[in-house]
């Protein structure tokens, strides 16, 4: 199995309900000059995931025709989108200010790169499939308020950042939570894997105590990290109620015009 991308579907005998992993390192120092520029240096890979998007939205469509029949993508669609949810989550990790390395243009980054994304394609279950738009939608409001709450704060964890030259550890473990359940969603959303997005709020107990292969894994949030992610979940909701509000009144506004 590749880090960062795919492996071939897996043979009989795998466990066909495989969580997607992800590797990140720890909350370390950051260059404040690369902090600074960080969403400006990170500009062409915005462009690049924006055409890539376009593939990958169009081969998601493609691959769910292809897994009703199957039973699971067909490996051409599940090469390149898991490849395409590995990069958007380098991406990702470089803007939210978890890792300082710039990410690689390429769809399978190298072993050294210190993001590492795990995905395993395998079977799925059909009638799943058919009605994943239906069953993606808990996890699509959950990672909505999610995400939008995070970039609520994001000017003040950027500030942070900037001066102490790193993420304090609670906010790197709230951070690191937030991008992991997001690359899990899409993962499921894009039919990589079978599993439900799961363990916002850090693995379990009997999962922590196994042997750790990177800060993120697994991922164990303490009580300053899970304040913070039930922060970002009522910021995103806060700043949805207001939008939503705000779409109202401009609404009536715009449809009680006196005639004189």
């Amino acid at each position: 199995m590749a880090a960062t991308g795919w492996s071939a579907p897996p043979q009989a005998g795998f466990e066909q309900e495989w969580l997607p992993e992800l590797d990140l390192p720890g909350a370390k120092s950051q260059r404040r000059l690369t902090v600074l520029l960080r969403w400006l240096l990170l500009i062409p890979h915005f462009i690049a995931l924006f055409v890539l998007g376009i593939v990958a939205f169009v081969l998601t469509v493609v691959g769910w025709f292809g897994a009703l029949v199957l039973g699971r993508l067909p490996e051409p669609c599940a090469g390149f989108l898991s490849g395409y949810v590995a990069y958007a989550t380098r991406v990702q990790a470089s803007a939210m200010l978890l890792v300082d390395e710039y990410p690689p243009f390429a769809l399978q980054a190298p072993p050294e790169y210190p993001v590492q994304v795990w995905l395993r394609p395998g079977e799925l279950n059909r009638l799943a499939v058919f009605f994943r738009i239906i069953l993606m939608i808990p996890a699509a409001v959950i990672n909505s308020l999610l995400v939008g709450g995070w970039y609520v704060l994001a000017f003040i964890t950027w500030l942070i950042t900037l001066v102490m030259g790193r993420l304090p550890q609670p906010l790197w473990e709230a951070t690191a939570a937030t991008l992991r359940y997001t690359m899990r969603y899409n993962a499921y959303a894009m039919m990589v894997t079978s599993a439900y997005p799961k363990r916002l709020f850090g693995d379990s107990e009997p999962y922590g105590q196994q042997e750790a292969r990177s800060a993120s894994r697994p991922l164990r949030l303490g009580t300053g990290g899970k304040v913070l992610v039930v922060l970002f979940l009522l910021l995103g909701l806060a700043g949805n109620s207001s939008s939503a509000v705000f779409r109202s009144d401009s609404s009536s506004g715009s449809s009680s015009v006196q005639v004189y």
